[in-house]
């Protein structure tokens, strides 16, 4: 989509997106804190934020509250993925393909200089889709385990006790994964390499999406953008989306 203007823009990003976006980037940082303080917290440096965010038990309660806006958020982004994905159809480029592979494999010959050219990628570049999915990934692992730590009667109810342990493990080494891979994956392509201002504007310039995203660009001036959908047919399958949804959530919170 263009926004004409003093150059030509193209939406990445609508507000929701970023609102959610934010939050989760609150959220995580967080949980991040006040995780790994716990994890660590014979060390100065930690015991130090212990008692500046009022001792062990605060911590604990600010990071399970944490914990739960960060599933909120993911119950939201449930609902606009699953909403792009079943209703409108546009979701869909995020599925990982044989074209990612495909450019995975370029840019490893073009970093190594075999390859002259580039990877030219679509909506969503392949290391985009990577990140995404270990967030997906990462978070169901974090979410499961800490519930299970969070609940250690209801949890030893249902499993054996061995598998309290096994989530604390499971738990902090995710979370350690999770935050080199902030750090060093997220931080590099979105901030060093090359700065994305989509997520703090919506939107990049021509330059920036011939440089991310090419084919897209491509795509958007052959007027090759995906067709609208008839309104019977979208009332149609929100009948069947929403109830679908709502039960999705309610059954998750159930176990929370």
């Amino acid at each position: 989509m263009r926004e004409n203007a003093t150059e030509t823009r193209y939406l990445r990003f609508t507000l929701s997106d970023r609102i959610e976006h934010w939050v989760q980037v609150v959220a995580f940082t967080g949980l991040a804190i006040t995780g790994l303080v716990q994890s660590f917290s014979e060390g100065r440096f930690p015991k130090a934020i212990i008692t500046t965010l009022g001792g062990i038990n605060s911590t604990r309660f600010i990071h399970r509250a944490l914990g739960v806006v960060l599933l909120v958020a993911v119950a939201y982004h449930l609902g606009t993925a699953g909403y792009r994905f079943f209703v409108t159809r546009t979701g869909r480029s995020m599925i990982p393909g044989m074209n990612d592979v495909r450019s995975a494999l370029g840019w490893i010959s073009f970093n190594l200089g075999t390859r002259s050219e580039r990877p030219r990628e679509g909506r969503f570049t392949f290391s985009e889709k990577i990140e995404y999915w270990s967030i997906i990934w990462g978070t169901a692992i974090m979410a499961i385990t800490g519930l299970m730590m969070w609940n250690p009667i209801a949890t030893t109810n249902l499993l054996p006790g061995q598998f309290i342990p096994a989530a604390k493990a499971a738990h902090g080494a995710e979370a350690v994964l999770a935050v080199l891979a902030i750090l060093i994956w997220h931080a590099y392509f979105v901030h060093i390499r090359r700065f994305n201002p989509s997520m703090f504007s919506g939107y990049l310039n021509e330059d920036e999406m011939r440089d991310e995203h090419p084919a897209e660009l491509e795509a958007i001036n052959a007027g090759d953008e995906p067709a609208a959908v008839p309104a019977d047919v979208l009332r149609r399958r929100r009948r069947v989306f929403f109830p679908a949804y709502a039960a999705v959530v309610l059954l998750a919170a159930a176990f929370v």
